[in-house]
């Protein structure tokens, strides 16, 4: 028999309760970013989301890949048109995701935060979450896709890796993948609205800041020609890069970025 914990998403119940999104879910598919820039080419408006109970190949930043057993976790994709943000504000959205999952499993009762730019980690360590943000130009104007990989009920044995970790280990309220599901959507809106707007500025950098265990630490970032520099993460500069003594580095400069 079918346990609770690894049931499928209910789509009724999706419809219903994320009010304001246009929620697609398929039993299967191979990335859920994909299946949305599809959708978006085609005119999908704003709040389009697709969601899957098994994603298949999905990706995360520099083509690394993010799989997950059927039913153990979330993989959603949101379409945003915030054709009035600068450009410059737009390396901010993967940040901005970081920030709505932080939120999201805190009110769960897992104490996370962020490690620049937007992994979600829980104990400085243990990786609970991967996004993947991607700028699509589409017929009606340019598009942002935003993709979480949110682990929610896989076990021990489950882990792709030694320091993933999923709210089910991190002894959750719920490990009910429809309610996270729809509580993740409202606060990514929460927070996408608060960057829209220009008045949010301030208030999102020192949430951000409050929020990412990076700043103020000694750090190693290692770079795709082999080279490392070290220096103290000191702050977040308005185009979402992390300034380390001084200098701004962008997540396309860094492979790895790791603690002294």
């Amino acid at each position: 028999m079918q346990s609770s914990r690894l049931a499928p998403l209910d789509r009724d119940r999706l419809r219903a309760e994320a009010d304001g999104f246009d929620v697609h879910v398929t039993d299967e598919t191979a990335s859920t970013n994909a299946d949305l820039a599809q959708a978006a080419h085609a005119g999908a408006p704003e709040w389009t989301v697709h969601t899957t109970d098994h994603q298949a190949a999905g990706r995360g930043r520099l083509d690394r890949t993010f799989t997950m057993p059927r039913y153990t976790g979330i993989a959603v994709s949101l379409l945003v048109r915030p054709v009035e943000v600068p450009p410059t504000r737009w390396p901010w959205l993967p940040l901005v995701a970081g920030l709505a999952v932080v939120g999201t499993v805190r009110d769960l009762g897992v104490e996370a935060a962020l490690k620049w730019p937007n992994d979600v980690l829980v104990g400085d360590r243990r990786k609970l979450c991967g996004i993947l943000v991607e700028r699509v130009e589409t017929p009606t104007g340019a598009a942002a896709i935003i993709g979480i990989g949110l682990n929610v009920a896989l076990s021990a044995e489950d882990l792709p890796v030694e320091r993933a970790t999923s709210l089910l280990l991190e002894g959750a309220s719920t490990t009910d993948r429809n309610e996270v599901l729809v509580a993740l959507l409202h606060r990514l809106r929460e927070r996408l609205e608060m960057w829209r707007d220009p008045a949010g500025a301030e208030q999102l950098t020192a949430d951000y800041l409050a929020t990412c265990s990076t700043i103020g630490r000694q750090v190693r970032i290692e770079r795709a020609d082999g080279s490392d520099v070290v220096g103290e993460a000191t702050g977040i500069d308005p185009s979402g890069c992390l300034v380390v003594d001084g200098v701004p580095w962008s997540a396309g400069d860094v492979t790895h970025l790791r603690p002294v």
